[in-house]
């Protein structure tokens, strides 16, 4: 598959994700009365199957990795080549505020907004390096041992990390940036964002360390001709 037919993959699909993170959560808010834990029902649920709609329509493309520290993580792996992530990262990041404008087309919000919304502090970053340190574990051992299951098993970590996180789980960078352009439930202020880049890198570096330590190349039966690894990794 060519780079740029695989970067037209991951934008679009990044786009999309954002549309339905985002989306949600707008109408989660109108239709929930107040009641935060119906909101946030609403909105976990959408976004894990639209995530899993999404890896299975783009994973033979580009991998479906619509976030770029699964992307660090894959080059970091041997998965692709470290020349393709920027490029990858540049999609993503791109296809991202494209979500957030078609988000807020779909609702009658301004196109871009600046949030206001404050998410910031310790407990805040730690919850985002342990949402992203399961999800590259996940994607990573799943790729390993179980290929064809990967896109369910991230579906069902990510809608289980909306509730075990106290950030309700961006563990995306681009998601994470294109956030800040929302002035919406699903916001982030501008100033917020680096603290939950930095804790969201650091968690995919140290479950790639890990992750590749477990199953070091001694481990790993040979592939047969029916079995190969699927970059299906993903998050919001």
């Amino acid at each position: 598959m060519t780079l740029a037919r695989r970067l037209a993959a991951e934008g679009l699909g990044t786009a999309l994700l954002l549309a339905v993170v985002v989306g949600s959560a707008i109408m989660a808010d109108r239709l929930a009365g107040g009641n935060a834990a119906i909101a946030l029902f609403a909105n976990s649920v959408a976004s894990a199957t639209g995530l899993l709609a999404l890896i299975m329509a783009f994973g033979a493309i580009s991998g479906a990795h619509f976030n770029p520290v699964v992307t660090l993580s894959e080059a970091w792996q041997g998965g692709m080549e470290w020349s393709d992530t920027l490029p990858y990262a540049a999609a993503q990041v791109f296809g991202a505020f494209a979500g957030i404008a078609a988000a807020h087309a779909m609702f009658g919000e301004p196109l871009f907004a600046m949030a206001t919304l404050s998410r910031t502090g310790a407990a805040l970053w730690w919850s985002e390096f342990m949402a992203s340190f399961g999800l590259i574990f996940v994607t990573s051992g799943c790729a390993r041992s179980r290929p064809s299951l990967t896109p369910f098993a991230v579906a069902a970590y990510i809608a289980s990390a909306y509730w075990f996180t106290a950030s309700s789980s961006f563990v995306n960078p681009a998601l994470t940036l294109a956030r800040a352009a929302t002035d919406t439930v699903a916001g982030i202020r501008f100033a917020d964002v680096p603290g939950y880049v930095a804790a969201q890198l650091l968690g995919a570096m140290a479950a790639t360390v890990l992750v590749t330590w477990l199953h070091s190349p001694a481990k790993l039966r040979e592939p047969g001709p029916d079995v190969r690894r699927v970059d299906l990794l993903t998050a919001p």
